[in-house]
């Protein structure tokens, strides 16, 4: 695993453990709840650089890191959002894949009907953003492996906590990159556009084809944050 120093609440820094094969983080005790949102931030960056497909993998036979003891699957909820992760059954951390951090974060929402039908029109098979198995679109609005709804990257919900931290009087989230907004902002459009069938989707349909949803939606978003760094 790869270590990442991120802020916490009360001034604190905490280190997060990533490990980029089985696509998660492991949190020591309390911390994902402790995360800063510029910490948030920080990791749905992250997330984004090392995204890939997920592979199937044996995770209900990982070990605490801690302790060595078997890591039991739970399952919990945020806000409306169901998510799971395994925990240290003697509460030394717990391990998130991506997907679970971003939805626990309210970073990744479930397709609508209308979304949905936009992109049978235009992708036959994707790959679950959350156990990598493949999802028929012609069938399924859910992943027959796991359980998980056909989701998307939410960029909106970027974009609010990007103004939450830019409007926040606490100097100690750090400063964000003043590019960030607006490459959010057209990211988001660029999705959009796509599920409204406009012709200039092309490119976003061939990186859910081969990414997934989840996968497309940082590729938009990396290719706006290159487009504006040569420019």
């Amino acid at each position: 695993m790869q270590e990442e120093t991120v802020s916490a609440h009360l001034g604190r820094r905490v280190t997060i453990d990533i490990c980029q094969p089985c696509q998660s983080c492991w949190f020591d005790a309390r911390e994902s709840a402790s995360l800063t949102p510029a910490a948030t931030l920080a990791l749905f960056r992250i997330i984004g650089e090392r995204v890939a497909q997920p592979r199937r993998n044996n995770a209900d036979l990982a070990k605490c890191p801690r302790c060595h003891a078997r890591l039991r699957r739970t399952h919990d909820m945020q806000r409306a959002t169901r998510f799971e992760y395994l925990r240290c059954p003697n509460e030394h951390g717990r391990l998130t894949s991506f997907f679970d951090f971003l939805r626990e974060k309210d970073f990744v929402r479930p397709l609508t009907p209308q979304q949905l039908e936009t992109l049978r029109q235009n992708v036959q098979s994707i790959h679950c953003a959350n156990c990598g198995a493949p999802v028929d679109l012609t069938s399924d609005s859910a992943c027959r492996h796991c359980g998980a709804p056909v989701s998307m990257l939410d960029l909106a919900q970027a974009e609010k906590l990007v103004q939450q931290l830019q409007q926040a009087e606490d100097r100690t989230s750090g400063p964000v990159d003043p590019s960030l907004p607006l490459e959010l902002a057209r990211a988001r459009r660029e999705v959009e556009d796509a599920f409204a069938g406009l012709p200039n989707s092309t490119a976003w349909h061939a990186s859910v084809s081969s990414d997934g949803l989840v996968g497309a939606g940082f590729a938009a978003l990396a290719r706006w944050l290159r487009a504006s760094r040569e420019s």
